[in-house]
C-alpha cells in the first residue's frame, strides 16, 4: 500500500465529471487516510489519536465523524478501498480471464511500500487487513471464474474462490518470510498454475 496513494490517482480521474462537493470530499478523505499513514510510520496504531490525525491533516472534527466513526474506521475503510482497486485490476484492464488474480501487481506494490507494511504490521492492525483482504479477492476470483466460462456449482465456485484467495495471502506470507526476493512474475505464474491444475482436477 498505501491505499490512499494507489488509490488517489482513480479517485482524481472519477472526481473530473462529479460535483465540486463530491471532489472535496474525495480531498478530504485522501487527506485524512494520508494524516494516519503518515503518524503510522512513527508511532503504534493504539498511540496515534484522532485529533492527531485532524492536526496533521488540517481537517476539523466535526468534518472526520461526518465520514467516519474514529480512526479504526477512517483506517479500515482506506484498506477497503486500496483492495478493492487491487482486487479489480485486471476486470478494468481487460486482462485476459486465464488469469484469476494480480499476484504481480499487488506484491511488486507491496514490495515498494514495505516499509509502511513493516508500520502495519507493528501496529497490529496487519491480521485484519489480510481478512478483509482475502474477502474481497475471494469475490474477485469467483467473478473471474465464472467470466472464464468455469463450469461449477456455484456455491462449489465460491468455495473455490475463497480457498484460492487464502493460497494467494499464503503464498503473500511466504514471500514476505523470505525477504520479498522472488519475482513477483515468477509467484505470478506460480499460481496461477496451482490455481489451475486444481480446477482441472476437480
Amino acid at each position: 500500500m498505501t491505499a490512499k496513494k494507489t488509490t488517489k490517482k482513480s479517485a482524481k480521474k472519477s472526481a473530473k465529471s462529479q460535483p465540486k462537493t463530491d471532489r472535496r470530499i474525495l480531498r478530504t478523505r485522501d487527506a485524512l487516510g494520508d494524516a494516519l499513514v503518515a503518524l503510522m510510520h512513527e508511532k503504534n496504531f493504539d498511540q496515534i489519536t484522532v485529533q492527531q490525525v485532524l492536526d496533521r491533516a488540517s481537517v476539523g472534527r466535526a468534518t472526520f465523524y461526518a465520514h467516519y466513526r474514529d480512526k479504526e474506521d477512517l483506517f479500515m475503510s482506506d484498506v477497503e478501498e486500496f483492495f478493492n482497486m487491487a482486487a479489480s485490476a485486471l476486470k478494468r484492464h481487460q486482462v485476459e480471464t486465464k488469469r484469476l488474480a494480480p499476484v504481480r501487481e499487488l506484491f511488486a506494490h507491496l514490495r515498494d511500500v514495505k516499509e509502511f507494511y513493516m508500520a502495519l504490521v507493528a501496529s497490529g492492525k496487519a491480521n485484519d487487513v489480510r481478512e478483509l483482504a482475502r474477502g474481497i479477492f475471494a469475490r474477485s476470483i469467483d467473478e473471474r471464474l465464472e467470466a472464464g466460462g468455469v463450469q461449477m456449482d456455484p456455491l462449489q465456485r465460491s468455495a473455490q474462490a475463497h480457498a484460492l484467495a487464502g493460497s494467494m495471502f499464503s503464498l503473500l506470507d511466504w514471500w514476505i518470510d523470505k525477504g520479498m526476493k522472488s519475482d513477483p512474475q515468477e509467484l505470478d505464474d506460480l499460481f496461477h498454475r496451482m490455481a489451475w491444475k486444481g480446477l482441472e482436477q476437480r
